[in-house]
């Protein structure tokens, strides 16, 4: 088992104040995997005293610098890549081929572009009658989700470092491995002391002292849109800027001139990877009502490929118990409010004893004001549900709470984008597309504010100033 119970805090790895302790489970074996110290009030306290002591020097600092910064990061990441894809693999039971594959890749793609953004980006414009000044905004507190760790946490450190912000990170207790990984990368790649701190713990202590602290002047927030509005809440007396990205029950919506076997199977495969573990899955297929027998049989073959196991080119297990009954009762919603299984169902797969995962599951016969429909399932959980034309499909897709992703297939691809354009989501992929470290990612409504990766990731964490001159 390991041991990941210091902090980082001023460049040093340091003894927590609390020596209180947590078992991380490795959900695929349920076996212990790490131990973490749970941080206090106190640890968040000497973090932000060691973030605002750099401020002043890292705010100072010349764009070469930083883009010097990021680029020995990204060198001391390739050097631990295997180490953090086994963590992912060893923290979430995620397969080796997602965990060295997406998993720890996106991580390195977030440094990596965001040295190529900071490279060229205009700091300072010459407006005519004022110059429009970007600052950074301060001490950053960054507060990261198990799902995709390396990805998430990476999307946040690298735009506060081009921004030239200090910051205090508080990944996931529940995957914290990763974390611990890529703070060694961290310490390895030679930041000034006190750019970056580390402390673990839970949300309702250390999240939420962050949140609330006065000496941070933002929070970058990915999680729940539960946890985001506790965060909100906790920031709001010291009037921080909060940045969110929250849950999202996005919509996949089948055009009638699609190449079904095509679109369904690569919808079924995009709601599933990662074992449905992400907030911007498509987990509600939109086809055309007249095509929903042949839908189904395709999406259910489809699932049927995803086989659950931790090593090969399946689908690995739930986060953890908790995660596994969530997702275990909401599939049980889903079967008393009258929608049909058409693969999967409740239960662990046949043969599968040990570990959290759970069934790969269509639903058909879905009417969009179920529970299945409306909730964040966060498993690999596929709802079907029919339109009669396209004005329903998209008031269907657009009838959530949430607005962070969206996908459109069709042949016609002039078409589908029309379509992709009536969908209130940050990102709507056509036709399969896959995601672009340089777009911009974040939601509408209940989904979130701000976004994240790319120019607009970066500008999150900075100030904007005008200069006015005499004319």
């Amino acid at each position: 088992m390991r041991d990941c119970t210091k902090f980082y805090i001023n460049g040093e790895w340091t003894t927590p104040a609390d020596r209180t302790t947590l078992t991380v489970i490795n959900p695929a074996t349920e076996t212990p995997a790490a131990a973490i110290s749970l941080g206090t009030a106190a640890d968040v306290d000497a973090a932000v005293a060691a973030a605002h002591a750099a401020f002043e020097g890292f705010a100072a600092t010349s764009r070469e610098d930083r883009v010097a910064m990021l680029e020995r990061i990204a060198a001391a990441y390739q050097a631990r890549y295997a180490d953090l894809a086994a963590a992912i693999h060893e923290e979430m039971g995620a397969p080796m081929k997602l965990a060295s594959g997406p998993q720890a890749a996106a991580g390195l793609g977030h440094f990596t572009t965001m040295a190529g953004i900071l490279k060229e980006y205009p700091f300072e414009e010459d407006k005519g009658g004022f110059d429009l000044v970007r600052e950074p905004v301060g001490v950053v507190g960054l507060i990261t989700p198990w799902n995709w760790p390396a990805n998430q946490i990476a999307c946040k450190v690298a735009p506060a470092i081009a921004a030239g912000c200090p910051m205090v990170l508080k990944p996931s207790e529940v995957a914290p491995i990763s974390a611990y990984v890529l703070t060694e990368i961290m310490d390895a790649a030679d930041l000034p002391k006190g750019v970056f701190n580390m402390i673990n713990g839970t949300g309702p202590d250390v999240g939420a002292a962050i949140a609330s602290h006065p000496g941070i002047d933002m929070v970058s927030f990915t999680g729940s849109t539960r946890a985001g509005i506790e965060v909100a809440k906790n920031a709001a007396a010291t009037v921080k800027r909060v940045a969110q990205e929250l849950g999202g029950k996005s919509a996949n919506i089948i055009l009638e001139d699609a190449d079904l076997e095509r679109a369904v199977s690569h919808g079924v495969i995009a709601c599933m990877m990662n074992s449905g573990q992400s907030c911007n899955a498509p987990t509600r297929m939109l086809a055309p009502a007249g095509k929903m027998a042949e839908v189904a049989a395709i999406a259910a073959a489809a699932a049927e490929t995803m086989r659950p196991d931790g090593e090969g080119g399946g689908i690995g297990p739930l986060a953890n118990e908790t995660q596994w009954r969530k997702v275990q009762g909401l599939i049980e919603t889903g079967i008393a409010e009258g929608a049909e299984i058409v693969a999967g169902g409740p239960g662990k797969p046949d043969g599968i004893e040990t570990g959290y995962y759970a069934r790969p599951t269509v639903f058909t016969g879905v009417s969009n004001d179920m529970t299945i429909a409306r909730e964040e399932i966060f498993g690999p959980v596929l709802c079907l549900i029919p339109y009669k034309d396209e004005d329903e499909a998209v008031a269907i897709a657009n009838d959530t709470p949430y607005g962070l992703s969206g996908y459109v297939y069709g042949g016609d691809v002039a078409r589908a984008k029309a379509v992709a354009r009536r969908l209130r989501a940050g990102a709507v992929h056509v036709n399969g597309a896959s995601v672009d470290f340089h777009a911009p990612f974040g939601g509408y409504k209940q989904s979130g504010n701000g976004r994240e990766w790319g120019e607009a990731g970066l500008e999150e964490f900075l100030e904007t100033k005008a200069v006015m001159r005499p004319r």
